[in-house]
């Protein structure tokens, strides 16, 4: 059923993957949430079956839990992936991914310069104690290409769309290169969900999303999912055991139930992020729009190459003329739908400053550098009304 699942639309995926996994002598039409830490048999030798491997089951919420399986069949079925883990968040999906793919004392680690703040400084605080080498280029340099195979990586980490400038990498040609020197690829997909792009069809090893963002989606929880080509399917499994960093059973219930609505609350962030930025674009109190779709964007021909149905994200940065920081909060405390959260991919429209939160960790002259600038906010746009969105904008920036 799943092989012939995969091959159906994204949307319906979405809604049917992972669900109806037989348990006993009934058929749950809605996966059940298992609040369980172990699982019971009859016989000792069940157990030791399952734990042997020589048959399929649960024993340890650890090792495997029913909620958890559901999601994790789910969100490998939209990425196209070979095996999938649900995680406590998106940090621990990356320290997993970075164990999976043979991170170890001697290896080298080569990261995009444009990555979240936190996943830099877990690099630079935690990896590099374990006596990896970790390295930042420029993505979208020459220079920076040249300068990263030079240093013979066993890992390329990067994201499909930057934070917050929402670059977008030649994904093609680094999975090429990367593959032809047997270096393994770790690409963060939490921007562009699988609805508009899907990195392991291109050929990377592990894929990685914060599933607080989109594939939850409503701002409910904390988790994060890792899926990798089946050949690293033993390692995953193995790591996350180990490790221990799981999601809770009634999180996972919580993305399962998000990804129902995945598609169809993308394409609206998608097509109100769009109009809005549109709209920013020509206001007199904006310096700057970032986003994709519009034809300023340097990576707007590769969103259209790459992303799925003409869609380009639901984020987008704006820069506000001759704004300093005082201006920035009062321009932010004023918006009355655009929530101040540290997050985004919610069906609620989130506001963010990145110089105070996303890259605060940051030096400001390392920030000044990324083009995260004193002046510059990220939007989430969420599924309300973008008229409404846009009258929201439109008063904030009046008090400026």
């Amino acid at each position: 059923m799943a092989g012939e699942l995969d091959k159906k639309d994204l949307s319906t995926r979405a809604v049917h993957a992972g669900e109806r996994l037989k348990q006993g002598e009934f058929l749950p039409m809605s996966t059940p949430i298992y609040s369980s830490a172990t699982f019971l048999y009859g016989h000792l030798e069940e157990i030791d079956a399952i734990s042997s491997g020589a048959r399929s089951g649960f024993t340890y919420t650890r090792h495997d839990n029913p909620t958890n399986a559901a999601l994790e069949q789910a969100v490998r079925s939209l990425e196209g992936g070979g095996v999938a883990v649900s995680c406590a968040s998106g940090m621990a999906a990356i320290l997993l991914a970075l164990l999976a793919a043979g991170v170890e004392k001697g290896t080298a680690v080569v990261a995009s310069q444009d990555l979240y703040g936190v996943t830099v400084k877990f690099l630079t605080d935690v990896v590099e104690r374990w006596g990896v080498e970790v390295d930042f280029v420029d993505l979208f340099s020459p220079a920076g290409i040249e300068k990263m195979w030079a240093r013979r990586p066993k890992v390329l980490l990067f994201e499909s769309m930057t934070n917050p400038l929402l670059r977008i990498p030649d994904l093609p040609a680094l999975i090429a290169d990367a593959r032809a020197r047997s270096c393994r690829v770790i690409v963060d997909n939490t921007f562009a969900t699988p609805v508009l792009l899907r990195p392991l069809e291109l050929g990377a090893d592990f894929v990685v999303h914060s599933a607080t963002k989109y594939l939850g989606g409503h701002g409910d929880l904390t988790g994060g999912i890792l899926v990798a080509r089946q050949e690293f399917a033993e390692e995953t499994r193995h790591f996350s055991r180990l490790v221990g960093a799981i999601l809770g059973p009634f999180e996972a219930w919580l993305v399962l139930r998000g990804l129902k609505t995945l598609p169809l609350r993308v394409t609206r962030q998608c097509e109100s992020a769009l109009a809005l930025a549109a709209w920013l674009s020509r206001h007199p109190r904006i310096e700057r729009v970032y986003y994709p779709g519009l034809l300023t964007h340097p990576d707007a021909n590769r969103c259209k190459d790459l992303f799925s149905g003409g869609m380009a994200g639901g984020v987008l940065a704006i820069v506000i003329r001759n704004a300093v920081r005082d201006d920035i909060f009062h321009f932010v405390d004023s918006l009355e739908l655009f929530l101040k959260a540290t997050s985004l991919g919610d069906v609620q429209s989130l506001i963010l400053y990145p110089a105070i939160s996303s890259h605060r960790d940051l030096a400001p002259k390392h920030r000044e550098r990324l083009g995260i600038t004193e002046n510059l906010v990220r939007l989430s746009v969420g599924i309300e009304g973008v008229d409404d969105l846009r009258t929201d904008l439109a008063q904030a920036l009046s008090k400026l």
